[in-house]
């Protein structure tokens, strides 16, 4: 993969072929460098300085994106051993030890943990298998605690045939983008 932007533009991650679980809809399915970009377009203006997290890092694409183009922390989410590995490396190499940590859980476990935790996050990136309920699971779980700041932003990546919540507990659906077979739903905190 080859960061799109920011301070490690052009910079390669490695990339190397990992035997992901064999189960249907969990293959590793890195976020494309399209959708990427446009991601980043859309939030450009909130990426300074922000605290982020790659709920299903995967290969970590959009977390080291994120990094580059100015995120101050980056959180990868990643339950799966040699995932972590190869992110730790990429961290490491890309000169980002001081900006990124790992969190060796599922997404739903760390949400919990971080639920309890007196700081919240900025944006919060889920791009689940596509075949999978994890949308249905953490949704809620991040639109009832604290684990978002007030005026951030969750973001999900999805098949746009899925049908997403208006709402889940304080988060409401704020725009929807489509690209292709692919769908980015933003969502925000309810102001009232």
């Amino acid at each position: 993969m080859r960061i799109s932007g920011g301070v490690a533009k052009g910079r390669r991650t490695a990339t190397e072929k990992l035997p992901g679980k064999k189960v249907p809809g969990e293959r590793l399915r890195p976020t494309s460098s399209k959708v990427r970009e446009a991601l980043f377009d859309i939030i450009r203006n909130r990426l300074e300085g922000a605290h982020f997290v790659d709920l299903y890092a995967g290969s970590g694409a959009v977390g080291f994106e994120a990094l580059s183009r100015g995120a101050e922390h980056v959180v990868f989410v990643e339950p799966d051993k040699l995932r972590t590995v190869m992110i730790q490396k990429n961290i490491e190499s890309l000169g980002f030890s001081g900006n990124a940590s790992i969190s060796r859980t599922d997404a739903e476990k760390f949400l919990k943990k971080a639920a309890l935790d007196s700081g919240g996050y900025d944006i919060l990136f889920l791009d689940p298998p596509y075949r999978s309920e994890e949308i249905e699971k953490v949704l809620p779980l991040i639109g009832s605690s604290k684990i978002l700041n007030d005026d951030g932003l969750v973001i999900v990546e999805h098949f746009f045939k899925k049908t997403l919540p208006r709402a889940a507990g304080r988060l409401i659906l704020l725009k929807q983008y489509r690209y292709g077979d692919t769908m980015l739903t933003l969502y925000r905190k309810d102001r009232e």
